[in-house]
């Protein structure tokens, strides 16, 4: 299988699982999807910025050994970001806190624009850059998706121009076809939404298609909809259907489901 050239670039962070839990695992939207990627095949970049303390290089160790190239992480003077997890009284995870840290201030600089304009396919986590990168990308003829989800700034996550724009609609099936439409409308070429245990949808204006969940043995659901959203990209890079596409983000998001965190690690104390 042909080993595209895909860079994701944006968040990172320590997920703090609460009390009961106790336990901490390196997570963030572009370093989940990266990773998943990674695990799908494929030869990815993932760009952002850690911290230069203690919780920086854990992350950067653990990224490493999940085969993740990590070059073009900058090591930056401050605190790597972390969010705090708590549970709502159905089991589903929730996010009490968030500290971005030094992801707050990241922008690929110019050196590394160059390098994103020759890839392939770029994803696009939480980051606070006004859609400049998207734009430029896009521009370049570079492919490129952005989860609209994980940022609450408009200005940041706009669909125009998105070869892929991916959005939640958890728990209402309606909004979630209303949110179809309206990415499509915005200018997504193929608009993705994930409706939690209603599963799922994808159009790109002339073929659409809609997935079920998949049936897994649950334990935490913090980082599925990443994993699904890089079985989604895999997928839609060899050509595949949106049901196929839609299909293999589900299978791969169910694996995560069984697991704590975003994809294989060893959790640590929460500290």
């Amino acid at each position: 299988m042909e080993r595209l050239r895909i860079a994701t670039v944006g968040d990172n962070c320590i997920d703090r699982y609460l009390a009961p839990v106790g336990l901490s695992t390196v997570g963030g939207n572009a370093v989940n999807v990266a990773v998943q990627l990674t695990r799908l095949g494929q030869d990815v970049a993932y760009f952002g910025a850690v911290g230069d303390d203690a919780e920086g290089r854990r992350l950067l160790a653990c990224l490493r050994e999940n085969g993740l190239r990590t070059e073009p992480v900058r090591t930056a003077a401050g605190r790597t970001a972390y969010t705090d997890i708590g549970s709502d009284p159905s089991g589903d995870r929730i996010m009490l806190f968030e500290e971005f840290g030094v992801c707050r201030g990241y922008r690929p600089d110019a050196p590394e624009i160059e390098i994103l304009s020759r890839m392939r396919h770029v994803h696009i986590g939480w980051l606070a850059d006004g859609g400049e990168l998207k734009r430029t990308l896009t521009a370049a003829g570079v492919g490129v998706s952005q989860d609209l989800s994980v940022n609450a700034v408009a200005e940041n996550v706009r669909p125009e121009g998105l070869s892929i724009a991916f959005a939640s609609a958890e728990g209402s099936r309606r909004r979630g076809e209303a949110l179809l439409e309206q990415l499509l409308v915005a200018g997504a070429r193929v608009a993705v939404v994930t409706c939690g245990a209603d599963g799922s949808m994808a159009s790109d204006g002339t073929h659409r298609a809609e997935a079920d969940v998949a049936p897994a043995a649950l334990i935490d659901t913090l980082g599925a909809g990443d994993t699904f959203i890089a079985g989604f990209i895999a997928a839609h890079l060899q050509g595949r259907s949106l049901a196929a596409c839609l299909e293999m983000g589900r299978d791969a998001a169910a694996v995560t489901c069984t697991q704590l965190g975003g994809f294989p690690q060893t959790p640590v104390p929460t500290a």
